[in-house]
This record gives C-alpha cells, structure tokens and sequence, in this order.
C-alpha cells in the first residue's frame, strides 16, 4: 500500500516499520529497574535515605540504645562510688598537652578551698598533678544487668586520681556514670510503653474499624472519656496510687503500664480510621467470600497495607513516653531511689540555690532533649518515606 499523501507530496511517517515483538520488554537502566521493581519496603528505605536529618537521627538513636545494653562497662564509676572528699565538684577536662609537650589524655588532680561566706567549696586545677586516664582497665566493681560481677571498664579514672567528666552531685557521685546507667531506665519505659500501647491500640482500633455498629461506638464513647481527662494530672494521680511499700523493679512496671494504658487511644482512632477506608476494598471482599475469620482477615490483610503508617506512629509516641517517666519522676511521683533515670536525677535539680551554685546537676536534660529531637526527626523522616502520595 503507498503512503498516504497530501495532493502530490507523501506524507511523513511517524510510527515505526520495524517488526513489532511482543516478548521483548523495553530495555530499562539499572537504576529504573532498581525502583520499579522494588517491594514497599524498599521504596520506604529509598525515601528515607533521601531524609538525611532522620538517617543522622536514627544513626544517633541506635548508637545511644546500644549504650544501654554496656551501660556499666561505658561508666567509668559504679554507680552508687561515693567521693566525700569531692562533693559537688565541676565538671574536670581532659587534656592532651602539658607544659607545651604532647602526652596521652590526662586529667589535672583537683585541690579546693572552703569559701567561709558561702560555705561553698571552690575547686581548681592542681596543674603539678597529671593523671593519666586509663582505658580498657579494671576499675569500680559492680554486677552487669545486675547478674554478673565484673569489674572491666571501657575508661578508668586515674590511679589516686579522679576523672568527672560532668562533675559530681551532693554525695560526690560522677554525674557521668549515673546519667550512663540512667539511659537504660529511661529509654526502655518508652519501648514497654509503646508496645503495651500499640498492642491495645492496634487491637480496639481494629474491632471499631471492622466491625462498625455499636461496637464502634461502645470504643469511641471509652476513648472520649479517657482523653477527657488532663494527661500529666492523670498521670500524677494514678502514680501517687502506688504503694510507696512496692519495691523500684515493681513501680518501675507499674510507671510503663500506667504509661501504655493511657497513650493508645491516639492510635486506636488512626487504626480505625484506615480499616474504615479499606474494609469495602476488594481484597478484603475477596478475602471475606473465601471464608477467611475477621481475625485473619484484619491482621493478615488489613493491617499490613499500612504497618509503615504504624511504624511512623510508634516513633512519635515514644517521646511522649519518655517525657512522662521524666516528668512524674521530677515531680516525686514516678520513679524513685535507688533507681537511677534521668527524672530522678534532674529531680536533685529541683532547688534554685542549688542550680544557681552547681549547674552541672541540671546536665541530665541534655540527653533528654537529644533523644526527644532525635526521636521527632526519625518519625518526620518514616512519615514522609511511608506516604503513597510523595
């Protein structure tokens, strides 16, 4: 057949004449291949990478819980090393150069004087003294997870010497070695508390979801009332209920229930919401006239397609656990000596005079509010990466 023309002048071909073959795809570069053909999953880490505050968060937040499982072995003091001839002591540097001459890191010994119109001992630098730091030494002993006896330190303090890296509190105890061991109490009260959430969350969330009727409204009318209430206030009565005879391993469960037992209304409603927006989907019709249980088809099917929006949820979540612990134990009423957290510890903190004359004691909220931004930005950056629509 000719080509079609326009009087005498053929008109162009735009569509090719090579042989079509339908087996053979268009060929695609590595990295197309590597997106169109990547899992959910895959997508998500793509995204996230792309997030580099949330990386440098979640790098910051997984080097900080693996210190929680070597807590006694990163500390350089046990725990309860009492220091009567330095009590409230500042904070001491380490050095690398003395007198012009380059030598391994050291510490200068500390002398003091007793300020007679205050009653305030003033140290300084006993520059005659150098003291040099130890590392991968035997030191203070103490029981690893409380199990095991040991004695082997990542740092030492000097022999005869002293090593306070934050200074010491008003019974001369290293404020460094106790916010170490502090971090594990604090940071695992949000991980029990997120998951004793999450799992009733997930749970009457997905009942009100899938059901609907009377059984969404008995749910909903429960997760009014509880949020009605004043969170902190709540939190405050509920933890002054605890019988100050309990032993700390007790109140520190019972602080993480009371903890979980109130934050899982938030995720209840977003549970409910998605399972609303894709219960009439057609895998789940499918996944229904097969005869699949409720149960099956809510947690293989339903919950699934959007775990990443859950992940995102947890990671915002913790924070809020980790600020209640802090806050009830600042205020008497959550965790107590001999237990060790970072509430407790900013709890000593409480007396004006005494900030205004040692404020290293209020050290131990740096570390809170490194974990809390660290903990928003990684959830900014799992949001953003678990969104279908970016």
């Amino acid at each position: 057949m000719s080509p079609p023309s326009r009087g005498d002048e053929p008109l162009e071909h735009w569509v090719s004449d090579a042989p079509f073959d339908p087996h053979v795809a268009e060929a695609l570069t590595p990295e197309q291949e590597r997106i169109y053909m990547a899992s959910q999953w895959r997508i998500m880490w793509i995204r996230f990478k792309r997030h580099k505050l949330a990386v440098w968060s979640g790098a910051i937040l997984g080097l900080i819980y693996f210190s929680v499982l070597i807590s006694e072995f990163i500390a350089p003091y046990n725990l309860n090393t009492r220091h009567t001839d330095h009590i409230y002591a500042p904070p001491q540097s380490i050095n690398l150069f003395h007198e012009g001459s380059l030598k391994s890191p050291f510490t200068y010994g500390l002398k003091y004087t007793l300020n007679m119109e205050n009653l305030k001992r003033e140290y300084s630098d006993d520059e005659s003294r150098v003291d040099r730091i130890r590392f991968f030494c035997l030191g203070d002993s103490y029981n690893f997870w409380g199990l095991i006896p040991m004695r082997f330190h990542l740092v030492c303090p000097p022999k005869d010497g002293t090593m306070f890296l934050l200074g010491t509190d008003r019974l001369g105890r290293d404020m460094f070695s106790r916010i170490v061991i502090g971090t594990r109490i604090s940071l695992t009260v949000g991980l029990i508390g997120i998951t004793i959430s999450f799992a009733l969350g997930m749970f009457f969330g997905g009942l009100a979801g899938y059901y609907g009727g009377w059984i969404d409204n008995v749910i909903q009318r429960v997760i009014e009332v509880i949020r009605s209430f004043p969170e902190l206030p709540l939190w405050m009565a509920l933890s002054a209920a605890l019988p100050v005879t309990w032993s700390p391993i007790v109140i520190y469960f019972g602080i993480t229930i009371i903890l979980g037992l109130l934050d899982w209304t938030g995720l209840a409603r977003a549970v409910r919401s998605k399972l609303l927006a894709i219960r009439e989907e057609d895998f789940v019709s499918a996944a229904r006239l097969m005869g699949a249980k409720p149960s099956r088809i809510i947690w293989r099917h339903m919950m699934p397609s959007f775990m990443s929006h859950l992940i995102a949820s947890a990671t915002l979540s913790i924070p809020a656990m980790i600020l209640g612990e802090t806050a009830l134990s600042f205020l008497g009423l959550g965790l107590r000596p001999p237990i060790t957290s970072w509430g407790v510890l900013l709890a000593e903190a409480q007396n004006i005079n005494v900030v205004a004359l040692y404020p290293w004691l209020m050290l131990p909220v740096v570390p809170v509010i490194i974990v809390i931004l660290a903990f928003n930005f990684l959830g900014d950056g799992l949001r953003d990466a678990a969104d279908p629509y970016k």
